[in-house]
């Protein structure tokens, strides 16, 4: 669900390594050495065009009632010029950028300043200091979890706000979304543009960074693999798990509080998407070191693609639904809300329950049982690029028998929930599906590219014991 931050499937590490021969070669993963043409095609494209497509999203529904259509017709037509829209777009304001700086601050206090504690009284839960997967270097960094406790105290405060205190409106955000657009964006350039000068100037690890000679590659896929300031705050986990996801379901609940306030009451669909994709946003952060594990962490360099994606794109694009819910509050009747609520909470259990299996296949190492049986497994081996062989456990049964990412059908279920609450008078709120599919389709792919050149001959009994990616029987 979450693109750039979203949960995803990721090879089992066994930490039993032993030093490889100087005379074998090193298999490399994680982001490109090289950049073919249509890779940097793929490049230039979304520089210039994703954020393009977030404003025209977000205004087409601030000036066209969430149509798409509408001002590329009005623009054919001749009834508008670009200089029109732009016109009546909200500028940036001191307002926002206020808002702005004083949410990112929170965040970053929340997350390096405050240790966790709720590992300590919630039974189940882990966070507290926690060990990341090995670097292709060989590193195995730190990382202080504590993002569960981040979203509790920023939600009771947020509620506290709204019910007691009276300190700001809880429609601020949908009042100042498209002020606080420029602010996101200023935001993911920035960190963007430092993340890079950092990768060429003072790395966190050097032997973790990648040059393509490529600028626009190097920008967009990022130089370092754990760009870090001081001993803890690493810039991949607070990105990606903070300050979007964090917002993710403030946003929410921003425009359920703009719909109490238009209309005297909050739609079931408003209700349902405020609830399936809270479920997904706290799971997210009950698994958070869980997350440590998945290639955003594992493989993914810092650039832009995150660092932008996770300031703007998702929190913009990933809570369309709310909005256009804003502009069209849809009354669902109760067999379709319970259809729809049936559909998202099992899209939730396969997602939740495939990743649960793996992780408990790799917390034991395979010595548990799935569904009542022993696990099967092939055993794989990959060397890292200090010449250290490590093996790798691929599991073969559960969920992980039906299909190779079967997380995947799951996330997507759920992506499918998400929009049908909007019903179908417009096509803006399944954008969300049409992207999580392109999304997780290529993250198979570059999945399986990666896992076919770290672990050869043994990716290819691999994929003879799992033939399907997604759907058993037939893909």
């Amino acid at each position: 669900m979450a693109a750039h931050h979203e949960k995803k499937n990721s090879e089992e590490r066994n930490h039993k390594s032993t030093q490889n021969d100087t005379g074998m070669s090193q298999v490399q993963w994680g982001r490109a050495w090289e950049v073919d043409w249509f890779s940097l095609a793929s490049i230039l494209f979304l520089l210039m065009f994703a954020p393009l497509i977030v404003y025209y999203f977000i205004m087409s529904c601030d000036q066209y009632q969430c149509s798409l259509t509408d001002p590329l017709i009005d623009l054919l037509m001749g009834k508008e010029h670009l200089s029109d829209i732009w016109n009546r777009t909200p500028p940036l304001t001191y307002k926002a950028a206020g808002i702005y700086t004083l949410w990112v601050a929170f965040q970053v206090v929340l997350y390096a300043f405050l240790p966790d504690i709720c590992h300590k009284f919630i039974p189940g839960y882990v966070g507290g200091v926690q060990e990341g997967a090995v670097t292709p270097a060989g590193v195995v960094n730190k990382y202080e979890i504590n993002g569960l406790q981040a979203w509790l105290i920023t939600h009771m405060l947020w509620f506290a706000n709204t019910f007691y205190f009276h300190w700001f409106s809880p429609t601020i955000i949908f009042d100042n979304w498209i002020p606080l657009l420029w602010c996101a964006n200023i935001l993911g350039y920035a960190v963007s543009t430092f993340a890079m000068i950092k990768g060429y100037f003072f790395p966190t690890n050097a032997k973790d960074c990648k040059f393509t000679g490529n600028f626009f590659y190097d920008y967009m896929m990022g130089i370092e693999f754990n760009p870090r300031v001081g001993k803890w705050f690493d810039f991949k986990l607070f990105f990606n798990g903070r300050p979007g996801i964090v917002a993710w379901t403030l946003i929410n609940l921003s425009y359920a509080a703009k719909q109490q306030e238009l209309y005297g009451q909050v739609t079931n669909s408003m209700i349902l998407v405020n609830v399936l994709q809270g479920i997904y946003v706290l799971d997210f952060f009950w698994n958070e070191a869980w997350y440590l594990k998945t290639i955003d962490i594992c493989h993914d360099h810092f650039g832009w693609y995150l660092g932008w994606g996770d300031c703007v794109w998702l929190p913009y694009l990933y809570t369309l639904q709310g909005l256009y819910l804003v502009y069209h509050p849809v009354q669902l009747g109760t067999a379709n809300a319970l259809g729809i609520l049936v559909l998202g909470l099992i899209g939730y259990y396969i997602f939740r329950e495939t990743n649960h299996q793996k992780d408990l296949f790799r917390r034991t190492d395979g010595n548990c049982k799935i569904w009542g049986k022993k696990p099967e497994y092939i055993e794989c081996s990959y060397m890292s690029v200090d010449g250290t062989k490590y093996y790798s456990k691929l599991m073969t049964s559960g969920f992980w028998g039906w299909a190779r990412h079967f997380n995947y059908t799951g996330d997507l279920m759920g992506s499918l929930a998400y929009c049908l609450t909007c019903g179908f008078e417009h096509l803006l709120p399944y954008f969300y599906i049409v992207y999580m599919t392109i999304l997780l389709t290529h993250r198979c792919l570059r999945d399986e590219h990666r896992c076919s050149s770290k672990y050869g001959k043994d990716w290819k009994c691999y994929t003879s014991a799992v033939p399907y990616r997604l759907l058993p029987g037939l893909l």
